[in-house]
């Protein structure tokens, strides 16, 4: 019921949203193209579709052969304007995600701003530029043109069946899709058929130039964060005879919780908002739920949540990493592979 109160803001948000679409689509707003490789990844929905893990992905498949930069807004940092990642920055200066890329890949060129313009310029100015840059988080920002604009939707919350906030959750009409050069519908089941795929992609409507991938989630093995994590030997199938506390701060942990409970029937499961930053008094709970165990114990967490964890404040609680994995499903016709590379070497 209450969704039908809603509707009428949500018109207003709706025509919002299309006059400052039609503003760049008819030229009376400026879009900045670049003659070098941009790739753009977003969303429709608000809340999370794997854009950090598929932005790994890209990586992995291209840092052989190509020097990477990542730009992104760094959404919750303590900081403005632009900045490229050093030894000196934390999840605080420059967000959580863009410093979970910069702890993982080495020689990654991570830079953040919120005018993304200016950002790539920045970027191409320096004496050793990137052959590449990778937009998180950008489909919206319509001041760039990207060469390449991938479109994530989670395949149990697709924007086909979703409204326009605040109704539903959609940042812009469900047409803003059309931009889009591929799709990937992320999060999908592992045991997805080529018939199912061939359904959910009619629904699509795609246009005759848009393409569609279909991943899902794996998860690698446990990472130990801490010392009293390291001199333990613990791997999913030991979770059963142990004490589990799983902390996220993350847009949907439903997938998250639900691989956890294979393993552990009753992990104590404590969510916080996305990109939370943990506070003292969350440390104090999470001490204290531990404080009186005599089993085994473990804390598990995502690696973006790692990035803002103060170890000092966890006493001697062991603290383990759930690594995020992205895969896809095989297609007869097309390689996501070969359409990244592709787009990449021609230029």
């Amino acid at each position: 019921m209450y969704k039908v109160l809603l509707i009428p803001f949500g018109f207003i948000y709706y025509l919002i949203t299309s006059i400052r679409n039609g503003l760049f689509y008819f030229g009376f707003k400026k879009s900045h193209s670049f003659s070098f490789p941009v790739i753009c990844i977003g969303n429709l929905n608000v809340g999370g579709t794997g854009k950090t893990p598929h932005t790994e992905y890209f990586i992995r498949l291209l840092k052989k052969n190509y020097r990477i930069a990542t730009l992104s807004r760094g959404y919750g940092r303590d900081t403005k304007g632009f900045i490229i990642a050093s030894e000196k920055d934390n999840a605080n200066t420059i967000g959580d995600e863009p410093f979970q890329l910069f702890q993982k890949f080495k020689n990654l060129i991570v830079a953040v701003d919120e005018k993304r313009v200016r950002g790539i310029k920045n970027l191409l100015k320096l004496e050793h530029r990137p052959d590449i840059i990778i937009l998180d988080d950008a489909f919206q920002h319509r001041q760039v043109k990207a060469g390449l604009n991938i479109l994530l939707s989670e395949y149990n919350q697709a924007y086909i069946h979703d409204y326009i906030l605040p109704v539903g959750r959609l940042r812009e009409p469900r047409r803003g899709a059309k931009r889009a050069d591929i799709l990937i519908i992320t999060k999908c089941p592992k045991t997805l058929t080529a018939i199912e795929m061939k359904s959910f992609t009619i629904d699509l409507k795609l246009t005759e130039y848009q393409k569609v991938f279909y991943s899902y989630v794996d998860y690698g093995d446990l990472i130990p964060l801490n010392e009293a994590a390291k001199s333990l030997s613990i791997n999913y199938k030991s979770l059963k005879d142990i004490n589990v506390c799983l902390v996220s701060a993350i847009a949907n942990p439903k997938p998250l919780e639900e691989f956890i409970l294979k393993y552990n029937s009753q992990p104590d499961i404590i969510n916080f908002p996305d990109h939370y930053y943990f506070r003292e008094k969350d440390y104090e709970l999470f001490n204290t739920k531990f404080t009186n165990l005599t089993k085994q114990k473990v804390l598990l967490l995502t690696e973006k949540d790692a990035t803002k964890l103060n170890f000092e404040k966890l006493e001697k609680i062991p603290v383990f990493a759930v690594p995020i994995e992205i895969k896809f499903h095989s297609l007869a016709n097309t390689n996501i592979d070969e359409e990244i590379i592709n787009y990449v070497k021609s230029y």
